[in-house]
């Protein structure tokens, strides 16, 4: 049946017609672009002034007692221990069949929402994608105040995967953020006035913010995203007070010629060999998971991919090239170096290490461990010791073909087939990995980690040359090998591979538990509660609560909008509350070149709230039948088409998807209407929408050029079409 049941919903698929660019959205006017909005119908400086009181006890001691306040959730993952268990207990496996919408919030977006709100009191921040800032009333949903950041549109070419942001930290009566163009801001808890603003990166290399701040010890701690676009990673430390920067710790060497800022950067140049790495900047970006144990005094970090991902480019003489794919502890008084593990030495996959970083506590062999586990992109689920580093263990969670095990003596991968130095080679998992930055979660009652597990492979291969530039993803392999096989049922087989499930972890013993298939893949960060239960969004439009011991379904709403980010509880006047943000988006969303599922019919982006017996109900959304143009005539022969297919795929998949299949985020090429078609060259080279975040390819390709890259999309509309067809016989 060629996927039958899955792929024609998503073939079929009302895709809109619009202008098309790198981050081309119309959610906000220049009339409507300000700092601060702030509700109508709010109580004014009397409410500022009640939630500024609210946050102001909010530090350290709060968080680490966080367990004395459940019905709050002061940290990102809850606590400093980012465990992302919540202690309510009045939603359980015997009721949560009545858990109804009690609030919704149109955040007036329509990219990736992936951030995980913080509740204080009653007052709930969250953010959105171009890094808005929302304050809510955590009861009724209403709008206390929102903050814009005024990120240039056109910085939007940077962001490797998507405009998002992962969520705001609060602390002593203020709100902190990062944005995607490189800044941290610091705002007024009460009103979203900004108090203080920096300038975290250079302006003139191509750094983003995607992930969460965290503070330890009124330091307001902070990374940055770039690797895939030429930059060097590393976390910085700012005064929560003042913004001044206290410390900052490189992640990757720089320029030899030019000396070690410590000695940990002088170890870490030892092991790269060979190439100049510092020119495309290294990689190693520290882009989202932190955690902190304050008995030990010590922050835990994880570091990102190389810059290029391709070793052979990167390093040719070999070594491990420390610190990428790593997990460094850091001392947050003066950020040195304490010590590090580095799951994947000498990476060339992609396979960051800075997938979510959990503390626990675990008997292991009849000893009380205190550990870190983290699930990689690789593909093993690692149990180390936190106070030294130690390797513990580690098993696949999620098929590995580059590697056969993880040495139980020496804590190394061993690899096996999945090396590309001299062929291209089919490798498991992709460099979206076997889990990537959606947040697990674990239950103490159960001993189980819940992951959100991605099964998808890849093929990777040498390039046929390698030059950097900043426009454009430079991951030194041949991107060409992403695009879906040339036949239409071999198309539709390859969709086929793409899996996604939720897995129940046994830390301890190493081994699976339970498992849940799903649909598709990209689905949403996890939640784990008292009540014996496990919350979890879907890509295909549901949100859905799982027995924590079994995984069995007890309860699901359609939330007409893909799901990415974590829900997380909270309670509110002896009522608890699950909440998590849908909308769909993020770095699978724009690259791969999978169509959106059938059930996710919605752009817009939400804040959505459920409580026993909620009682609302979300709109039905309005579908408009659009007309999908009949694919232009196609005038290339074979020879161009393959030129424009290499081209797209260098230039354009990082924000048009693998084969030109748009996913629902931004406009589906192969729909361009005659309009667009007549102005090709005005947008590809001459930046036409550069306001929209499309920005002009002059100099990088010819005009010759551009029109393969149009013929191509041309003839990948013509593809869809016989696709369509040939479902439709199926």
């Amino acid at each position: 049946m060629l996927q039958r049941n899955v792929w024609k919903g998503l073939w079929t698929f009302a895709l809109f017609v619009a202008l098309i660019g790198c981050a081309a959205d119309s959610e906000r006017s220049d009339e409507d672009a300000g700092s601060v909005t702030a509700s109508e119908t709010s109580a004014g400086m009397d409410r500022s002034e009640e939630i500024r009181a609210k946050t102001a006890s909010l530090d350290a001691a709060r968080i680490i007692a966080a367990d004395g306040e459940p019905g709050n959730w002061l940290a990102h993952g809850r606590t400093y221990g980012e465990q992302r268990f919540s202690p309510l207990d009045a939603i359980d496996t015997e009721n949560v069949a009545d858990l109804e919408l009690a609030w919704y919030a149109d955040t007036d977006t329509t990219r990736g929402l992936e951030a995980s709100p913080i509740i204080v009191d009653g007052v709930m921040f969250a953010t959105g994608s171009w890094s808005l800032v929302y304050a809510y009333d955590a009861k009724t949903g209403e709008e206390l105040w929102r903050y814009d950041p005024e990120v240039p549109r056109e910085w939007g070419v940077n962001a490797c995967c998507d405009v998002v942001n992962r969520g705001v930290a609060v602390w002593k009566g203020r709100v902190y953020v990062g944005t995607i163009d490189g800044r941290l801001v610091a705002l007024d808890a009460g009103s979203g006035e900004v108090v203080w603003d920096v300038q975290t990166t250079p302006q003139d290399r191509p750094y983003t913010i995607t992930g969460a701040p965290r503070v330890v010890k009124d330091l307001v701690i902070i990374g940055n995203g770039g690797a895939e676009y030429g930059v060097r990673g590393y976390i910085t430390a700012y005064h929560a007070e003042s913004g001044e920067q206290a410390w900052r710790f490189y992640t990757v060497p720089g320029n030899p010629e030019l000396g070690f800022e410590n000695p940990a950067m002088r170890k870490a140049a030892a092991t790269w060999r060979g190439g100049e790495w510092w020119e495309v900047g290294g990689g190693g970006t520290v882009w989202d998971s932190m955690a902190y144990d304050p008995e030990l005094d010590l922050l835990y970090i994880g570091t990102g991919n190389g810059s290029p991902w391709n070793r052979y480019i990167r390093s040719p003489g070999g070594g491990d090239n420390l610190y990428l794919s790593s997990i460094l502890a850091i001392n947050p008084d003066n950020g040195s170096l304490v010590w590090h593990y580095q799951t994947t030495p000498g990476d060339t996959w992609d396979y960051t290490a800075t997938q979510h970083i959990m503390l626990l506590d675990l008997e292991i062999n009849g000893q009380l461990r205190e550990v870190l586990v983290q699930a990689p992109k690789n593909g093993f689920f690692y149990v180390i010791d936190r106070r030294t580093g130690e390797f513990i263990s580690a098993e696949p969670y999620v098929q590995t073909t580059w590697a056969s095990h993880v040495d139980p003596e020496t804590g190394r991968p061993v690899e096996t087939d999945g090396q590309y130095a001299n062929e291209p080679k089919l490798v498991y998992p992709s460099p979206y990995g076997g889990h990537n930055w959606h947040p697990m979660a674990f239950n103490p009652n159960t001993g189980l980690v819940y992951v959100p597990v991605l099964d998808i492979p890849m093929v990777f291969g040498q390039p046929g040359q390698f030059a950097y530039d900043v426009r454009t993803w430079n991951t030194g392999i041949n991107q060409t090998l992403m695009a879906p096989p040339d036949s239409l049922t071999g198309e539709l087989e390859a969709l086929g591979l793409v899996k996604g499930h939720l897995l129940a972890w046994d830390p301890v013993a190493q081994k699976r538990v339970w498992q849940v298939q799903h649909s598709g893949a990209w689905n949403g960060g996890l939640l784990s509660t008292a009540g014996g239960l496990v919350f979890q969004g879907r890509a295909d439009g549901y949100i859905s609560a799982f027995a924590a011991d079994t995984g069995r379904e007890l309860w699901e709403s359609q939330t007409y909008a893909g799901i990415i980010a974590p829900p997380v509880s909270y309670e509110v006047d002896g009522e608890q509350y699950i909440a998590v943000m849908a909308g769909w988006g993020g770095a699978f969303a724009l690259a791969s070149g999978v169509p959106p599922q059938s059930g996710m019919i919605a752009r817009h982006g939400r804040m959505l709230a459920y409580k026993l017996g909620g009682g609302q109900v979300l709109p039905a959304p309005s579908v408009a039948t659009i007309d999908i143009p009949e694919p232009q005539r196609l005038e290339a022969d074979a020879a161009q088409i393959e030129r424009g297919k290499i081209l797209f795929h260098a230039h354009c998949l990082a924000c048009h998807g693998a084969g030109a299949v748009g996913s629902g985020v931004l406009p589906d090429l192969r729909y361009s209407n005659d309009a667009i078609h007549e102005v090709w060259d005005s947008i590809v080279l001459d930046g036409a929408f550069a306001v929209k975040g499309m920005v002009g390819f002059d100099g990088v390709i010819t005009e010759d050029e551009s029109e393969d890259i149009r013929q191509y999309v041309i003839k990948r509309a013509h593809d869809g079409v016989a696709i369509q067809a040939l479902l439709g016989e199926a």
